[in-house]
């Protein structure tokens, strides 16, 4: 074999992976459903849990369960240790440059409501612009809609083309109009899959003055993610999403930034001196970590980075690839079916309508057969409008999902069409 020999070692390592092996790892993908085998493709909602991530959980609660950051007795200085290791791995795993940039929170929605409060609050005013997407989750949406009539600035929104992806030209207008100080943007639609450009994005908005958020809810989980890389300011993310417990999510945002907001919540632990008047504040990022937070499902977390790792996130997420390039080749050969975006990149969001079937109707029915899909807007309304429909139906991939479940999918799909009247 010589050197330049095309099986690399990503292929190989991709080839070696076995997602029968991984399934195994996971309690609930192990049960059935009214008498079916359990097919799970709604994890753009939430991901299940690897039996690892179960058991951090309950060996927390039964080996060093206290309160962190305030006693000196074994247990809470055990339980501290845990809790700052897990700050120290979310660092890592998306390559912020210290944990100091690291603040715990409930999940996505909490991490950019704390930057609308904490920075939009005090530093936008009159005339300011905000510039999102019509892609946007409603996480990524109503924050900047109250900052906005708070601050007394506008929105403005990039137009999403007709294949999924944005009108990058009308993103380049809106900056070259001035006055935009924050982009606030998704990584990747949970919708359509979209994977955006947001290296590009987020220089071409350092270049006219803004600041850069970026929803990775859906990409942080599916996708390797650095925000070095990236150049972003604000990044946040959930660890339900990637195989963690709910409860708990990451803001990451720049030193300096966070040095200059104001808090968020104020309370225990978030304070350095308190008097009945005023007070001041703990160094960041406990300076936005008011209350006894979520120690479990951050130790939780924790294992679920632990887990994630060991199996390899570039293998992840070609096996990923991979898969929703097969899904989406699987709908669209079906009669009647339409499958919503066409990116070049995309991840595993497959949103898609069945002619004359409604999509409540439609998850029912495969519910029947033990498939689990999401029905709805997907709290996106806007893009809903944008479709021009009042809601789609959505399978969601990750790792641990098979090529016979996306084929079990489009029976179903199949079978629920002449169920319904509309096929053969």
């Amino acid at each position: 074999m010589d050197a330049c020999c095309p099986v690399c070692p990503s292929a190989a390592r991709r080839s070696s992976f076995d997602p029968r092996a991984v399934r195994r790892d996971f309690p609930v993908l192990q049960q059935t459903v009214r008498g079916r085998p359990l097919t799970y493709l709604d994890n753009a909602a939430t991901t299940q849990k690897p039996s690892e991530v179960i058991q951090a959980v309950c060996q927390y609660y039964g080996t060093c369960n206290a309160n962190v950051h305030r006693a000196f007795h074994f247990l809470a200085e055990e339980a501290t240790r845990r809790y700052e290791e897990v700050r120290k791995s979310a660092a890592a795993w998306i390559g912020a440059g210290s944990p100091r940039e690291i603040v715990f929170t409930r999940g996505t929605t909490e991490g950019v409501n704390l930057v609308a409060h904490a920075w939009a609050r005090k530093f936008l005013k009159p005339g300011d612009a905000i510039l999102l997407t019509e892609m946007e989750h409603h996480s990524n949406l109503i924050p900047w809609q109250l900052a906005a009539k708070a601050a007394g600035a506008s929105l403005r929104f990039v137009p999403v083309l007709p294949d999924g992806t944005l009108d990058l030209d009308a993103f380049a207008a809106h900056l070259a109009a001035g006055g935009v100080r924050l982009a606030a943007v998704t990584q990747m639609s949970n919708v359509l899959g979209t994977v955006n450009p947001v290296r590009d994005l987020a220089a071409a908005a350092h270049k006219a003055g803004a600041l850069v958020l970026v929803d990775g809810a859906q990409s942080v989980a599916h996708m390797p993610v650095s925000v070095r890389d990236l150049g972003c300011d604000f990044l946040a993310f959930s660890g339900h999403k990637m195989c963690g417990p709910t409860g708990i999510g990451v803001l990451y945002a720049r030193a300096d930034l966070l040095e200059t907001m104001d808090p968020f919540l104020g309370g225990g632990e978030m304070i350095d001196r308190v008097g009945l008047e005023e007070s001041t504040w703990a160094e960041i990022p406990h300076k936005f970590e008011a209350g006894t937070p979520n120690v479990s499902s951050a130790i939780g977390l924790g294992a679920a980075f632990d887990y994630l790792n060991r199996l390899g996130r570039d293998t992840l997420a070609a096996y990923e690839r991979d898969l929703t390039r097969h899904a989406v080749a699987a709908l669209r050969a079906l009669p009647g079916v339409r499958v919503y975006g066409d990116a070049p990149e995309r991840g595993g969001a497959v949103s898609f309508a069945v002619d004359g079937v409604h999509p409540h109707d439609l998850a029912q029915f495969l519910d029947g057969d033990g498939i689990a899909i999401r029905a709805g807007h997907l709290c996106c309304q806007p893009l809903m409008r944008r479709l021009g429909v009042p809601a789609v139906n959505r399978a969601s991939l990750a790792f641990y999902n098979l090529e016979e479940e996306v084929a079990r999918l489009a029976d179903a799909v199949v079978r629920a069409r002449a169920y319904f009247g509309h096929g053969p």
